[in-house]
């Protein structure tokens, strides 16, 4: 079983990480992180011998809809018409100052 982390290390690893930890919040991640790594070893006995690899626990299909425009959902404008109502436009784009997007 792993042995607990001891304070020393956690504060090792939270200046590794740049985090600037309490002494309380030091005492609370020794106890979450030693309990985080010894459920990682539980987790490694786990005999997965016969377990196919997957990329996602469940199989998934494309969910998306396909985007269609619906003039009865509301106004449906056109790319002109929007353009028309910017203060300034170039190559059929909206123009912005320099630094702006």
């Amino acid at each position: 079983m792993t042995e607990a982390l001891s304070p020393k290390e956690v504060a090792h690893v939270a200046r590794l990480a740049r985090l600037g930890l309490s002494d309380t919040e030091i005492d609370r991640f020794t106890k979450d992180l030693t309990a985080v790594l010894r459920h990682v070893e539980d987790i490694e006995k786990v005999d997965t011998s016969n377990v196919e690899p997957t990329a996602h626990p469940s199989s998934l299909s494309n969910v998306f809809r396909q985007d269609d425009l619906d003039p009865s959902r509301g106004i449906v404008v056109t790319r002109e018409q929007i353009l028309a109502q910017a203060p300034a436009v170039e190559d059929n784009k909206f123009k912005v100052p320099p630094g702006i997007g």
